[in-house]
């Protein structure tokens, strides 16, 4: 069968968390998505929230006091997980081409022989790319309720999720349209308001080195452009080398690419988030999910290469007074 690759695998338990997630959800793909994974922590997953701790210290003839239980039980919140499945389907031809296409690129393959290790590797790299991409995709635009048929709709994501819990965006807008504000103040002076704006709570966390800007493309461009507008000799070192964090007065800005996408969802395109990354969670699991596993096979009724996963996933804010100026309320998101 020429230019066709028909051999299946199928991974479960241990050869699915070492081959597929470990890779997508560890080391710099982690990084990449700068916020805080957690993965097959027992189900259900509830986490402590990010804050300043309170204070400890009592007079030595306090009796008991440092004791109280009730006194002492932090603030949690559930991650709520979905069970997802994720598929890709190719024809023979095109899968053929792609695998064939990434093993030409090492020195080392038989490219008589595609079969073994080699063509393992590739399929699984091709799979394992595609799922981290969907991942990150849903992590920030993911929307349950959107019925436009490109959506990403598999979790609410966390664009979604702020939106439900203030039902406008000023928690993370420092003002109610970012793009009016963009219009009559330099980005400087806007990123200056979210810092400024921030609540106590999150101010209270600068010091530890975790509070970053999560922004859009448009808003990362515009702030580059400030910096290349600039002079200097750490400018043209810049404008030769790139660089590789944008910072501002000392927060990491963060790219949050989620072009084309993000025209058919319901959040607006640009968008700043300014927050402590602890207080993003992502949460996979495929120890505890009935039936997680990935499958590769070929399917000859249809001439295609198919591709599954299932696993479980979600994501959450953990204190959303955390987030920019914070909520004025108590109240929990909508669900």
């Amino acid at each position: 069968m020429a230019n066709t690759i028909v051999n299946s695998k199928t991974y479960t338990g241990s050869e699915l968390e070492k081959i597929f997630f470990r890779p997508i959800l560890g080391g710099e793909s982690a990084e990449e998505l700068g916020i805080r994974i957690l993965y097959n922590m027992p189900m259900p997953t509830v986490l402590p929230v990010v804050s300043t701790r309170e204070d400890i210290l009592l007079p030595v003839d306090s009796i008991n006091h440092t004791w109280d239980v009730e006194h002492r039980t932090m603030d949690h919140r559930e991650i709520q997980m979905e069970r997802v499945k994720a598929e890709n389907a190719y024809s023979a031809s095109d899968y053929f081409s792609t695998i064939f296409e990434t093993l030409s690129n090492k020195s080392d393959v038989n490219l008589t022989d595609l079969s073994g290790t080699d063509l393992e590797t590739a399929e699984t790299e091709l799979f394992r790319k595609a799922i981290a991409d969907s991942i990150r995709m849903n992590l920030w635009m993911g929307d349950t309720k959107n019925t436009k048929p490109t959506a990403y709709k598999s979790f609410d994501g966390i664009l979604t999720k702020l939106y439900k819990a203030v039902g406008n965006y000023d928690c993370f807008y420092c003002d109610s349209n970012l793009t009016e504000s963009l219009e009559t103040k330099s980005i400087t002076e806007v990123l200056d308001t979210y810092i400024n704006k921030s609540s106590p709570q999150l101010r209270g966390l600068f010091k530890e080195g975790q509070v970053a800007f999560f922004v859009s493309p448009k808003i990362y461009k515009l702030y580059q452009t400030y910096l290349d507008e600039q002079f200097g000799t750490a400018i043209y070192n810049d404008i030769q080398n790139g660089r590789k964090q944008l910072m501002f007065r000392g927060f990491p800005i963060v790219e949050v690419n989620l072009q084309p996408y993000i025209i058919s969802a319901s959040i607006p395109a640009d968008f700043i988030v300014f927050t402590d990354r602890r207080n993003i969670v992502l949460a996979v699991n495929t120890a505890d999910i009935p039936g997680a596993e990935i499958r590769m096979w070929y399917n000859p009724d249809e001439m295609q290469n198919r591709q599954r996963a299932v696993f479980a996933i979600g994501c959450e804010i953990l204190d959303y007074n955390l987030v920019g100026a914070g909520m004025d309320n108590d109240e929990e998101p909508e669900e």
